[in-house]
Protein backbone atom coordinates (compact mmCIF):
# COMPACT_ATOMS: atom_id res chain seq x y z
CA UNK A 1 0.00 0.00 0.00
CA UNK A 2 1.35 3.27 -1.03
CA UNK A 3 2.36 6.08 1.16
CA UNK A 4 -0.95 8.40 -0.06
CA UNK A 5 -3.41 5.30 0.59
CA UNK A 6 -2.01 4.51 3.81
CA UNK A 7 -2.79 8.29 4.59
CA UNK A 8 -5.86 8.50 3.35
CA UNK A 9 -6.78 5.03 5.59
CA UNK A 10 -5.51 6.89 8.39
CA UNK A 11 -7.46 10.06 8.23
CA UNK A 12 -10.65 7.63 7.58
CA UNK A 13 -9.94 5.96 10.35
CA UNK A 14 -9.74 9.26 12.29
CA UNK A 15 -13.15 10.21 11.43
CA UNK A 16 -14.28 7.38 13.28
CA UNK A 17 -12.37 7.73 15.76
CA UNK A 18 -13.82 11.39 16.39
CA UNK A 19 -17.49 9.91 15.35
CA UNK A 20 -19.12 11.56 18.52
CA UNK A 21 -17.18 15.13 18.03
CA UNK A 22 -18.88 14.82 14.52
CA UNK A 23 -22.62 13.64 15.79
CA UNK A 24 -22.21 16.65 19.02
CA UNK A 25 -20.94 19.71 16.69
CA UNK A 26 -23.72 18.54 13.67
CA UNK A 27 -26.54 18.86 16.52
CA UNK A 28 -24.91 22.28 17.78
CA UNK A 29 -24.61 23.34 14.33
CA UNK A 30 -28.45 23.01 13.81
CA UNK A 31 -29.31 24.30 17.34
CA UNK A 32 -27.01 27.41 16.91
CA UNK A 33 -28.83 28.54 13.95
CA UNK A 34 -31.93 29.43 16.07
CA UNK A 35 -30.27 29.63 19.61
CA UNK A 36 -31.77 33.03 21.35
CA UNK A 37 -35.30 32.38 19.49
CA UNK A 38 -38.09 31.70 21.81
CA UNK A 39 -39.55 28.75 19.38
CA UNK A 40 -36.03 27.06 18.89
CA UNK A 41 -36.03 23.55 16.81
CA UNK A 42 -39.56 24.30 15.98
CA UNK A 43 -38.45 26.54 13.13
CA UNK A 44 -36.53 23.57 11.92
CA UNK A 45 -40.49 22.41 10.27
CA UNK A 46 -41.91 25.99 10.16
CA UNK A 47 -38.72 27.78 7.71
CA UNK A 48 -39.14 24.98 5.04
CA UNK A 49 -42.68 24.35 5.39
CA UNK A 50 -43.36 28.32 4.68
CA UNK A 51 -41.23 28.51 2.15
CA UNK A 52 -43.03 25.50 0.09
CA UNK A 53 -46.44 26.95 1.02
CA UNK A 54 -45.34 29.94 -0.69
CA UNK A 55 -43.80 28.04 -3.46
CA UNK A 56 -47.65 26.59 -3.85
CA UNK A 57 -49.80 29.26 -3.39
CA UNK A 58 -47.98 31.63 -5.85
CA UNK A 59 -47.60 29.72 -8.67
CA UNK A 60 -50.38 27.21 -8.25
CA UNK A 61 -53.00 29.25 -7.51
CA UNK A 62 -51.72 33.26 -8.63
CA UNK A 63 -49.97 32.34 -11.76
CA UNK A 64 -51.55 29.33 -12.21
CA UNK A 65 -48.28 27.69 -13.99
CA UNK A 66 -48.54 24.23 -15.46
CA UNK A 67 -46.58 21.60 -16.88
CA UNK A 68 -46.92 19.97 -20.31
CA UNK A 69 -48.65 16.53 -19.99
CA UNK A 70 -49.53 17.45 -16.74
CA UNK A 71 -53.34 18.45 -15.86
CA UNK A 72 -52.75 19.34 -12.24
CA UNK A 73 -52.74 23.03 -11.69
CA UNK A 74 -50.06 22.36 -8.63
CA UNK A 75 -47.13 20.40 -11.09
CA UNK A 76 -45.33 23.44 -11.65
CA UNK A 77 -45.07 24.31 -8.21
CA UNK A 78 -44.14 20.68 -7.29
CA UNK A 79 -41.84 20.57 -10.42
CA UNK A 80 -40.15 23.83 -8.91
CA UNK A 81 -40.38 22.53 -5.25
CA UNK A 82 -38.44 19.12 -5.65
CA UNK A 83 -35.82 20.78 -8.36
CA UNK A 84 -34.97 23.58 -5.77
CA UNK A 85 -34.72 21.11 -2.83
CA UNK A 86 -32.25 18.81 -5.12
CA UNK A 87 -30.31 22.14 -6.10
CA UNK A 88 -30.41 23.56 -2.51
CA UNK A 89 -28.98 20.50 -0.63
CA UNK A 90 -26.19 20.22 -3.42
CA UNK A 91 -25.55 24.26 -2.74
CA UNK A 92 -24.98 24.17 0.73
CA UNK A 93 -23.03 21.89 1.13
CA UNK A 94 -20.64 22.92 -1.50
CA UNK A 95 -20.74 26.89 -0.43
CA UNK A 96 -20.30 25.85 3.03
CA UNK A 97 -17.67 23.49 2.46
CA UNK A 98 -16.06 25.99 0.43
CA UNK A 99 -15.43 28.19 3.24
CA UNK A 100 -15.41 26.20 6.41
CA UNK A 101 -11.47 25.94 6.43
CA UNK A 102 -11.39 29.48 6.54
CA UNK A 103 -14.06 30.32 8.87
CA UNK A 104 -12.67 27.45 11.21
CA UNK A 105 -9.04 28.89 11.19
CA UNK A 106 -8.65 29.98 14.61
CA UNK A 107 -9.98 26.65 16.26
CA UNK A 108 -7.49 24.30 13.51
CA UNK A 109 -4.81 26.55 15.01
CA UNK A 110 -5.85 25.58 18.97
CA UNK A 111 -7.30 22.19 18.51
CA UNK A 112 -5.54 19.05 16.76
CA UNK A 113 -8.43 17.00 14.94
CA UNK A 114 -8.87 15.46 11.84
CA UNK A 115 -9.72 18.52 9.71
CA UNK A 116 -11.78 16.29 7.12
CA UNK A 117 -14.52 16.37 10.60
CA UNK A 118 -15.19 20.17 9.62
CA UNK A 119 -16.54 19.55 5.91
CA UNK A 120 -18.52 16.35 7.34
CA UNK A 121 -20.34 18.35 9.67
CA UNK A 122 -21.18 20.64 7.21
CA UNK A 123 -22.45 17.71 5.39
CA UNK A 124 -24.14 16.05 8.41
CA UNK A 125 -26.17 19.24 9.13
CA UNK A 126 -27.08 20.03 5.74
CA UNK A 127 -28.62 17.03 5.17
CA UNK A 128 -30.39 17.01 8.13
CA UNK A 129 -31.74 20.62 7.06
CA UNK A 130 -32.66 18.71 4.24
CA UNK A 131 -34.93 16.09 5.57
CA UNK A 132 -36.85 18.54 7.23
CA UNK A 133 -37.60 20.28 4.28
CA UNK A 134 -38.53 17.40 2.50
CA UNK A 135 -40.86 16.43 5.38
CA UNK A 136 -42.45 20.26 4.52
CA UNK A 137 -42.90 19.42 1.30
CA UNK A 138 -44.82 16.43 1.36
CA UNK A 139 -46.92 18.01 3.93
CA UNK A 140 -47.75 20.78 1.74
CA UNK A 141 -48.43 18.15 -1.58
CA UNK A 142 -50.52 16.63 0.83
CA UNK A 143 -53.07 19.45 1.22
CA UNK A 144 -53.03 19.82 -2.61
CA UNK A 145 -53.83 16.17 -3.03
CA UNK A 146 -50.68 14.89 -4.12
CA UNK A 147 -49.74 11.74 -2.81
CA UNK A 148 -45.81 10.40 -3.56
CA UNK A 149 -46.22 6.58 -4.95
CA UNK A 150 -43.83 3.95 -3.78
CA UNK A 151 -41.07 5.09 -5.97
CA UNK A 152 -40.30 7.72 -2.83
CA UNK A 153 -38.14 5.36 -1.87
CA UNK A 154 -35.34 6.23 -4.07
CA UNK A 155 -34.90 9.89 -2.46
CA UNK A 156 -32.47 8.35 0.12
CA UNK A 157 -30.26 7.64 -3.05
CA UNK A 158 -30.91 10.84 -4.48
CA UNK A 159 -29.66 12.30 -1.47
CA UNK A 160 -26.60 10.31 -1.28
CA UNK A 161 -24.99 11.40 -4.53
CA UNK A 162 -26.17 14.73 -4.46
CA UNK A 163 -24.59 15.02 -1.19
CA UNK A 164 -21.35 12.94 -2.13
CA UNK A 165 -20.96 15.14 -5.15
CA UNK A 166 -21.43 18.57 -3.16
CA UNK A 167 -18.84 17.35 -0.23
CA UNK A 168 -16.36 15.99 -2.54
CA UNK A 169 -16.12 19.52 -5.29
CA UNK A 170 -17.01 21.70 -1.95
CA UNK A 171 -13.49 20.21 -0.01
CA UNK A 172 -12.11 20.29 -3.18
CA UNK A 173 -12.62 23.84 -3.63
CA UNK A 174 -12.32 24.53 0.45
CA UNK A 175 -8.75 23.67 -0.01
CA UNK A 176 -7.87 25.93 -3.09
CA UNK A 177 -9.98 28.41 -1.09
CA UNK A 178 -7.37 28.45 1.33
CA UNK A 179 -4.77 29.07 -0.91
CA UNK A 180 -6.34 31.26 -3.24
CA UNK A 181 -9.40 33.38 -1.55
CA UNK A 182 -11.28 34.44 -4.72
CA UNK A 183 -12.22 31.17 -5.41
CA UNK A 184 -15.08 31.15 -2.95
CA UNK A 185 -15.92 34.57 -5.16
CA UNK A 186 -15.90 32.62 -8.13
CA UNK A 187 -18.17 29.74 -6.79
CA UNK A 188 -20.52 32.30 -6.52
CA UNK A 189 -20.75 33.13 -9.82
CA UNK A 190 -20.41 29.71 -11.49
CA UNK A 191 -23.07 28.38 -8.99
CA UNK A 192 -25.78 31.30 -10.28
CA UNK A 193 -24.78 30.10 -14.21
CA UNK A 194 -24.98 26.50 -13.17
CA UNK A 195 -28.27 26.78 -11.85
CA UNK A 196 -29.97 28.65 -15.04
CA UNK A 197 -27.79 25.42 -16.93
CA UNK A 198 -30.02 22.83 -15.43
CA UNK A 199 -33.98 22.60 -15.74
CA UNK A 200 -35.17 23.62 -12.59
CA UNK A 201 -37.59 26.84 -12.86
CA UNK A 202 -38.37 25.18 -16.88
CA UNK A 203 -39.07 21.99 -18.08
CA UNK A 204 -36.19 19.72 -19.69
CA UNK A 205 -38.01 19.75 -23.19
CA UNK A 206 -37.81 23.78 -23.03
CA UNK A 207 -34.30 23.71 -23.93
CA UNK A 208 -33.46 24.22 -27.34
CA UNK A 209 -31.79 21.20 -29.62
CA UNK A 210 -28.86 23.28 -30.20
CA UNK A 211 -28.12 24.00 -25.89
CA UNK A 212 -29.00 19.60 -25.32
CA UNK A 213 -24.73 19.41 -24.99
CA UNK A 214 -25.08 21.31 -21.98
CA UNK A 215 -27.68 18.94 -20.53
CA UNK A 216 -25.76 15.54 -21.05
CA UNK A 217 -22.82 17.00 -19.68
CA UNK A 218 -24.29 18.62 -16.81
CA UNK A 219 -23.81 16.13 -13.67
CA UNK A 220 -27.01 17.77 -11.64
CA UNK A 221 -29.12 17.51 -14.59
CA UNK A 222 -30.03 13.50 -13.87
CA UNK A 223 -29.85 14.11 -9.76
CA UNK A 224 -32.59 16.75 -9.75
CA UNK A 225 -34.91 14.78 -12.59
CA UNK A 226 -35.04 12.01 -10.58
CA UNK A 227 -36.41 14.23 -7.34
CA UNK A 228 -38.67 15.63 -10.44
CA UNK A 229 -39.93 12.62 -11.69
CA UNK A 230 -39.99 10.83 -8.24
CA UNK A 231 -42.09 13.77 -5.89
CA UNK A 232 -43.96 14.98 -8.99
CA UNK A 233 -44.46 11.71 -11.66
CA UNK A 234 -44.23 9.28 -9.12
CA UNK A 235 -42.05 7.64 -11.46
CA UNK A 236 -39.00 6.10 -11.44
CA UNK A 237 -35.48 7.22 -12.40
CA UNK A 238 -33.76 6.42 -15.77
CA UNK A 239 -31.21 4.43 -14.02
CA UNK A 240 -28.75 5.03 -17.06
CA UNK A 241 -28.66 8.38 -16.83
CA UNK A 242 -27.45 8.09 -13.29
CA UNK A 243 -24.24 6.74 -14.26
CA UNK A 244 -22.72 10.09 -15.49
CA UNK A 245 -23.08 11.88 -11.68
CA UNK A 246 -21.90 9.04 -9.88
CA UNK A 247 -18.96 8.82 -11.36
CA UNK A 248 -18.47 12.00 -11.19
CA UNK A 249 -18.62 11.86 -8.00
CA UNK A 250 -16.74 8.88 -7.23
CA UNK A 251 -13.79 10.45 -9.62
CA UNK A 252 -14.01 14.03 -7.72
CA UNK A 253 -14.35 12.08 -4.33
CA UNK A 254 -11.05 10.18 -5.11
CA UNK A 255 -9.10 13.47 -6.27
CA UNK A 256 -10.19 15.28 -3.07
CA UNK A 257 -8.90 12.39 -0.68
CA UNK A 258 -5.67 12.59 -2.47
CA UNK A 259 -5.54 16.48 -2.43
CA UNK A 260 -6.66 16.36 1.27
CA UNK A 261 -3.73 14.18 2.49
CA UNK A 262 -0.90 16.08 0.14
CA UNK A 263 -2.38 19.44 1.62
CA UNK A 264 -3.06 19.02 5.54
CA UNK A 265 0.00 19.68 6.96
CA UNK A 266 -0.14 22.60 4.91
CA UNK A 267 -3.77 24.07 5.58
CA UNK A 268 -2.99 25.37 8.98
CA UNK A 269 0.02 27.37 7.80
CA UNK A 270 -1.44 28.91 4.96
CA UNK A 271 -4.43 30.31 7.08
Amino acid sequence: MGASARGVLYMLLGVWRYRYFILASIKGDLMGRYARSRLGALWFILNPLAQSAVFAMVLSEVLAAKLPGVESKSAYAIYLMAGTAAWGLFTEIISRSTNIFVEYAAVMKKISFPRICLPIIVGGSAILNHVFLLLAIFFVFMLYGHIPGITILVLPLGILIVSGFGFSLGVLLGIFNVFLRDVAQVLVVGLQIWFWLTPIVYPANAVPASMKWVQEWNPMVPLVSLYQQVMLYNQWPDWSALIVPMSVMAGFGMLTLFVFFRANADLVDAL
